[in-house]
């Protein structure tokens, strides 16, 4: 089944903004050859919104602070817009260095990945028959140990006192 997602970025200059995504952004990538790198992106979700057009896309990179995105990318020299306050949330745009733009935004709505990153239960895990036996077999034993009655080892114990006498 399908266990991916293949985003294209179209771009007049598409080194440079490959460039940027590598150097920039820091993303992990293969290289598949010719100068064609592929990067592994962040966790990602998908929304489907009504539209008069099919074959519209676009393309939202997610952060968890808007504003210290936008601080990091003035410090590369990057230019972002103004912050946008949306109801589903705070977004800006980056210019790309081959003239396009790509959205980045801070969520203000529930995300299916915080579902997705919540630590899953551990499955308890089976024990064979012979685990199973040696655990019951040492229960017995230390039951057996606590009834039987302790004898004295300085007095010999009772039995040791009526051959005494």
């Amino acid at each position: 089944m399908i266990h991916g997602a293949h985003v294209i970025v179209y771009s007049k200059e598409s080194e440079a903004d490959r460039a940027f995504f590598r150097d920039v952004l820091g993303y992990s990538f293969a290289d598949a050859g010719h100068g064609w790198l592929i990067f592994a992106l962040p966790p990602a979700e998908v929304a489907v919104h009504p539209s008069d057009e099919n074959d519209v896309h676009e393309l939202y990179l997610m952060c968890d602070d808007v504003h210290g995105f936008i601080a990091e990318m003035q410090a590369k020299g990057v230019a972002c817009s103004d912050v946008h306050e949306e109801r589903w949330g705070s977004i800006t745009h980056v210019a790309l260095p081959g003239g396009g733009k790509i959205g980045v935004y801070q969520p203000k709505h529930p995300s299916p990945l915080a579902k997705a990153s919540r630590p899953k239960k551990a499955k308890a895990k089976k024990r064979s028959k012979s685990a199973k036996v040696s655990a019951k077999a040492s229960a017995n034993a230390a039951a057996k140990k606590k009834a039987a009655p302790r004898k004295s080892a300085a007095r010999g114990g009772a039995k040791a006192k009526k051959k005494r006498r």
